[in-house]
């Protein structure tokens, strides 16, 4: 299955999203954060209007770090599974990417859909064998 790079693994830190380009749009499409362990990803869209969720480079988070906000629209997100809690879009969900991380680090997105299958767990870095 055909694999983008995303970023290292050691360039995330705990409670803190980043923004990436790996499809080279000229625009951060893509947040990853490391969250009590686990590395998550979402595609960078507000499910209320599809709209970047960042206000400036690499601020996706809450002042307190809890939550991943749209900037645009106030909406509250939960690092583990992307589900809204707050805000326009409450019940719905960012879209999760399937990432696998590499034994050297490397973090892939999985070209296949990019979105998790329902029930799948999604954002989950799995070494790869």
């Amino acid at each position: 299955m055909p694999q983008t790079f995303l970023c290292r693994e050691d360039q995330l830190e705990e409670g803190r999203a980043l923004g990436f380009d790996p499809w080279g749009e000229g625009r951060d499409t893509v947040l990853a954060l490391l969250w009590r362990g686990q590395v998550r990803v979402y595609r960078n869209l507000c499910p209320h209007l599809d709209v970047a969720m960042q206000y400036r480079k690499d601020r996706f988070m809450s002042g307190d770090g809890q939550h991943i906000v749209c900037f645009a629209h106030g909406a509250l997100f939960q690092p583990d599974n992307g589900f809204c809690v707050l805000g326009p879009c409450l019940g719905q969900s960012l879209q999760a990417l399937t990432v696998q991380a590499d034994a050297a680090g490397g973090m892939w997105l999985e070209e296949s859909g990019a979105l998790v299958a329902d029930g799948a767990r999604p954002c989950v870095s799995m070494a790869s064998t």
